[in-house]
């Protein structure tokens, strides 16, 4: 019973560690990503008023 209950235990800290970094790759590391995009202007020259 023991030998299965630290089985059950290795499994949920693996689980828990995929969790969390595919969080932290989310929400890290894809922001980084959109802070060194620039917006592209589009279309021709814009007329100012």
């Amino acid at each position: 019973m023991e030998t299965f209950l630290e089985f059950v235990r290795e499994i949920l800290k693996g689980a828990v560690r995929e969790i969390a970094a595919f969080l932290f790759r989310k929400n890290v590391l894809e922001d980084k990503k959109t802070t060194l995009r620039r917006h592209k202007q589009e279309g021709g020259s814009q007329d100012k008023h």
